[in-house]
């Protein structure tokens, strides 16, 4: 069965509950804003220690900033994104957590609560930028580029991995607007992938520009200086582009296994309901994954009509049918038929209700169907309450008329033990036929056409006279092995119905 998860243990299976799905939303949405948050403080202290350390703000006049304000903002606008983006996101999509099928305004509001939340983490870092910037420019205005500078790109850094990172923890609330049927269009693979890039490279890269602009700017700066800035950005860019690039891998890996483990079980041959994916992406992985879905919805009715074809027509013509274009007309084919007829079929309507017929009736083609395949042959005809077994056609047999005969004392054998309520003749004849479809090209049906057919026919009212055992030409005593043929015994030469000349007829010995 495929894994029924969001592309990550994390955010548990598809079918949890409302309450585990509310706890692990609202738990990891605060620990995304938190991480992503932390990530920004901690690259931003390095560069306004170490990236950038001119102007420094290691002075004794900036002690009250540097050890007051500071963290006081901090505290406070980390305590706001965290209540704030959780408690707004979580309201947006209380619907999902609760299990409520939702309307295209509660999928609307569920992406502007993502945007919301990701604004406000900008936001906050905006306010920092201008708050401590104000701050320390009232010390110190040459700290205010390098204030707004740093902040600004620490901003960027938080406000991308926040996208990165509630893109993927809002996968139950997506999965449950597409089930919906109501779709949802988040960033596609390629921002994701401009989003890492920037992140990891596009912001170091801006921050080395600026770093040798100041230097250029402030000629009291030493090559040593610069050379320290440039490595700790370095260092910053490969630390925080390590993670973003987990986190884009994250982001596409998930939907890309989930349809690969989908194949794997299609290729199987498994089109089952337990194919289905999770569609919970949504960029173009998740039209990937929604498309998968469709296909094996096709793949499914396919079997479904190859199914009902096989019923209908019998599995081996329904696969010849399939493999090949059926035309009208057949061939010449030497098959072994076998013709069971109900005694008395008059007597037992008259007595028994519809209802009653029709069950009796199944159970007695049940007992003839699975004697027919279980030696190869085909039921071609429920003709009313006589059957048409063939042998050797569509599908070859080594030894139709062994089959035909082992077939035909089978039938005679199962219908005294299974229904007593019924008896039947069972004849068995062989020879050469014209197998093919018959009708017209609008519709026609596999069948047989030749004297055997017939002679099966007229044997089966010679075999009433005593329905425990089946009867049987001798062309097909003639072409059986010698093992089958042992055990029929010769009955007598009977002129059959539409004949002039005698049939010699075999029959089955009771063991």
């Amino acid at each position: 069965m495929i894994s029924r998860d969001y592309g990550s243990v994390l955010l548990g299976s598809a079918d949890q509950s409302a309450r585990s799905q509310r706890v692990r939303i609202q738990t990891f949405l605060t620990g995304a804003i938190v991480i992503a948050n932390v990530i920004g403080i901690v690259i931003a202290i390095n560069l306004m220690l170490f990236g950038i350390p001119e102007p420094s703000f290691l002075r004794r006049d900036l002690v009250l900033i540097n050890f007051l304000a500071v963290p006081v903002y901090i505290c406070v606008a980390l305590l706001i994104g965290v209540v704030v983006g959780t408690a707004t996101t979580v309201r947006a999509v209380r619907w999902a957590i609760v299990d409520e099928i939702p309307s295209r305004e509660d999928a609307r509001r569920a992406r502007r609560a993502q945007r919301k939340l990701v604004l406000l983490q900008g936001a906050l870092w905006v306010g920092a930028a201008a708050v401590l910037g104000l701050l320390y420019g009232l010390v110190d205005a040459e700290l205010i580029p390098k204030t707004v500078l740093v902040t600004g790109m620490c901003g960027l850094v938080v406000v991308s991995i926040s996208s990165l990172f509630t893109e993927i923890l809002l996968r139950p609330v997506w999965a449950k607007i597409m089930e919906a049927g109501l779709g949802v269009r988040g960033s596609t693979v390629r921002s994701r992938a401009f989003t890492s890039w920037f992140i990891g490279t596009g912001v170091p890269l801006l921050g080395i520009t600026f770093v040798v602009l100041f230097a250029a700017i402030r000629e009291e700066t030493s090559s040593t200086s610069v050379f320290v800035s440039v490595t700790v950005l370095a260092l910053i860019a490969g630390a925080v582009g390590l993670l973003t690039t987990y986190l884009f891998v994250w982001s596409i890996t998930g939907p890309l296994q989930s349809v690969r483990a989908g194949m794997a079980r299609v290729r199987t041959g498994q089109v089952d309901g337990d194919a289905d994916l999770v569609v919970y992406d949504g960029s173009e992985l998740g039209e990937l994954q929604y498309g998968f879905n469709t296909m094996v919805d096709g793949l499914r009715e396919r079997e479904r009509v190859r199914d009902l074809f096989g019923k209908h027509v019998g599995r081996d013509v329904a696969a010849a049918a399939l493999r090949t274009d059926p035309e009208l007309g057949g061939a010449e084919r030497v098959v072994a038929v076998v013709f069971v007829d109900v005694i008395g079929s008059t007597t037992i309507a008259e007595k028994r209700s519809p209802t009653e017929v029709v069950a009796l009736l199944n159970r007695f083609f049940a007992v003839i169907v699975d004697a027919t395949e279980r030696n190869g042959g085909l039921v071609n005809k429920f003709e009313g309450d006589a059957v048409l077994s063939i042998f050797g056609a569509p599908v070859d047999l080594d030894d139709p008329a062994s089959a035909a005969l082992a077939a035909a004392r089978q039938i005679a054998d199962g219908l005294a033990a299974d229904v007593p309520e019924l008896s039947a003749g069972v004849g068995v004849s062989h020879g050469t036929v014209v197998a093919g479809n018959v009708g017209a090209v609008q519709r026609f049906e596999y069948t047989v056409i030749g004297d055997p057919v017939n002679e099966s026919a007229r044997l089966s009212e010679v075999a009433k006279d005593d329905p425990r055992h089946p009867v049987a030409s001798e062309r097909a005593i003639a072409a059986a092995s010698d093992v089958e043929a042992s055990r029929w015994s010769p009955l007598r030469a009977v002129v059959l119905r539409g004949r002039t000349e005698p049939t010699q007829v075999y029959r089955a010995d009771r063991p």
